[in-house]
């Protein structure tokens, strides 16, 4: 699954017709079900600013106006742009013009943190300097319209499109190729799951596969997956994953000093990251349970969509515990919940945790990335479904820096066991750095291909 390299792979010229048979119903269902996208963005903005950016972009009907020859960089939201950040910032530093989309404001707002000065907005008063010469610039990715997919292509004339993970989008991928352009599935993972759902479709799953240069997988099992749906093996390489190599953020030594001190240098901190709505009642019990034993532990909840910002904080306040914003500022002594409440501070902010639980994971979503807070020597606690997450979880678990819980009374437990014991949370702490240590080094093999296709 990762042969050695001879220079990027010969690109076919797929002889379809631009409307390709295999791709025809799939257009005709994201054409009927448009209407129904464009309600519910329009439903979300009303609670989300962010949701009313970029409609046009959206639609496809204005590409960002960029002259030809950029870097293409797709990724969906806050995870993909995470793990995207350092092959971006790369890209950036070597001089060339990228256009990042994402589909999430969220995703937009971290690559804002990620990239300050770096990125601009192709939108009329957007944030950060436009992308010139060896510059970036931000677009949301329109609806996978054929018209839509090809009017972007022909626009921008990228050199390259690089995809983040599980992000294949039909009409995009068959518009690439047909213009000649190159297209990578980078940090690619494919789920057991996932595939499952893939053979399901049949020749659209192997026009997708067709039209991509290469598959640049995170494990040997993603590779087998994508060669089983019919990818070439020739197209197929192994790199591990760029979420590895994501650096701590600038200054988050510093600001969970600044934090600590804040609250109190001894109290217990439990974080808990990236909660979903359906996970949030065992969070609540969790720290229920957890403060009848340390009642001067403190709650850093960072809910992973800004919606469910006001019910946390009202359900919290509901149990008697007092809340403060991040956007308000540190939070005092007498805090029971610090919520984070802004954009693309997390990571800052898990340093400043004694112990994590990485949600998502709870329910059948897949789980969200533990290698966040095992970075910066947090032990983590996540519920069975981490199926987006297998590898890393298992890794870390193995290492005695992850446990698994499914209940509020597992989690309190977790959170207890590494809170109490100082010496036992560094142990653990230290393991983790340590498994993601080992595993480093997939930005210098993704460098390397992409090396191969533009220079």
């Amino acid at each position: 699954m990762n042969p050695s390299s001879s220079g990027p792979p010969a690109l076919s010229r797929p002889p379809a017709p631009w409307r390709d048979p295999a791709l025809a119903p799939y257009s005709a269902l994201v054409g009927a079900l448009l209407p129904l996208a464009l309600a519910r963005l329009a439903w979300r903005g009303l609670r989300e600013p962010g949701y009313r950016e970029g409609w046009g972009e959206r639609l496809g009907l204005r590409p960002p106006p960029l002259a030809p020859g950029v870097v293409w960089v797709h990724a969906c939201s806050v995870g993909e742009v995470q793990a995207a950040s350092p092959l971006v910032g790369w890209l950036l530093e070597r001089g060339e013009r990228v256009l990042l989309t994402t589909t999430t404001p969220t995703g937009a707002a971290r690559a804002r943190a990620l990239l300050r000065g770096r990125l601009s907005s192709g939108r009329r008063g957007g944030w950060g300097r436009r992308g010139g010469e060896g510059g970036g610039t931000h677009a949301y990715l329109p609806f996978d319209r054929p018209g839509a997919a090809a009017r972007w292509v022909a626009a921008l004339r990228p050199r390259l499109l690089l995809l983040m993970e599980t992000e294949l989008w039909p009409n995009l991928l068959r518009a690439c190729a047909r213009a000649g352009v190159p297209t990578l599935l980078a940090n690619a993972r494919l789920s057991a799951r996932s595939a499952r759902g893939y053979r399901l479709l049949g020749p659209l799953a192997r026009r997708m596969l067709a039209d991509l240069a290469l598959v640049a997988a995170q494990e040997e099992a993603d590779a087998r997956r994508f060669v089983a749906l019919g990818m070439e093996p020739a197209r197929v390489r192994v790199t591990g994953s760029l979420k590895y190599d994501v650096a701590p953020p600038e200054g988050a030594a510093e600001e969970a000093r600044r934090l600590r001190r804040a609250w109190g240098r001894q109290r217990p901190v439990a974080l808990a990251a990236s909660t979903h709505a359906p996970e949030e009642a065992a969070v609540l019990d969790a720290f229920a349970c957890l403060r009848r034993e340390l009642p001067e532990a403190l709650l850093l909840w960072a809910p992973r969509h800004p919606a469910r910002w006001g019910p946390v904080a009202e359900r919290c306040r509901e149990r008697g515990w007092a809340v403060a914003r991040r956007s308000a500022g540190p939070p005092g002594p007498g805090t029971a919940v610090y919520l984070v409440d802004t954009l693309g501070e997390l990571p800052l902010l898990c340093a400043a945790a004694d112990a994590a639980f990485v949600g998502g994971s709870l329910f059948p979503h897949g789980g969200h990335n533990p290698l966040e807070p095992a970075a910066l020597g947090v032990p983590v606690a996540c519920g069975p479904h981490t199926f987006n997450f297998e590898a890393p979880c298992r890794e870390l678990e193995a290492a005695g820096a992850l446990v698994r819980v499914a209940s509020p009374g597992e989690l309190a437990a977790a959170w207890r066991r590494w809170l109490a014991d100082p010496r036992g949370r560094e142990r653990a702490g230290a393991a983790a750095r340590e498994a993601v240590a080992r595993r480093r080094g997939a930005l210098a093999r993704l460098q390397e291909i992409v090396s191969e296709f533009l220079w």
